[in-house]
């Protein structure tokens, strides 16, 4: 049995008979009350995200789950399909188990790979990845406020909404977990004189 209060990211554990995979992790503490544990949790089985608040004491079933590093071949209709660069054996998951991380790896890109019962059920990446801006609405000349957002385009095509100040060429940290923005890593112009 696992505690609420050990179900830090990346932990699987069983809820109401679903597998569900913790991808991000809030331990709440009230006043005189007790604490409160909340998770956003993906769900093994058909890989939709789940929000739930447990209290600190709850105890769950651990699911077990074994880890490895296998290469991301290509898309096969609604498969996904990857290699393991030892033995090149080929496993397959689901598009809709990994549906919102398949837009972060690229083909040829090792990735970990979770198994459940040797089935592959979830690909486990780096929490945030930079990626740069392919397409972008320009930003107004003295517009630095970083609380006013606009739509961009990213080179996988990913959207994401950024603040005023990013244009087209701009590198940023995108978090892989949520899509969300978290901040410039640097200006194209500004890497490509460094290069010269």
């Amino acid at each position: 049995m696992i505690s609420a209060t050990n179900l830090k990211n990346s932990t699987c554990f069983l809820y109401e008979g679903k597998p569900l995979q913790v991808i991000k992790y809030t331990h709440i503490k009230m006043g005189r009350g007790g604490a409160t544990v909340r998770v956003s949790a993906r769900n093994l089985s058909n890989g939709k995200m789940e929000e739930k608040t447990f209290p600190s004491t709850a105890k769950f079933e651990e699911v077990s789950t074994s880890k490895k590093e296998l290469t991301y071949l290509y898309r096969d209709g609604d498969r996904a399909v990857f290699a393991d660069p030892t033995d090149y054996s080929q496993s397959e998951i689901d598009i809709d188990l990994i549906k919102g991380q398949l837009q972060y790896i690229n083909e040829g890109q090792n990735v970990d790979v979770l198994f459940r019962d040797d089935e592959p059920v979830s690909i486990e990446l780096a929490p945030k990845v930079a990626l740069e801006v392919t397409e972008t609405d320009p930003g107004v000349k003295g517009n630095s406020s970083t609380n006013v957002y606009k739509p961009a385009k990213c080179e996988n095509g990913v959207q994401v909404r950024v603040p005023l100040f990013i244009k087209t060429g701009d590198i940023v940290n995108v978090d892989t977990r949520t899509g969300e923005y978290l901040e410039r890593v640097s200006q194209k112009s500004t890497r490509e004189r460094s290069r010269s």
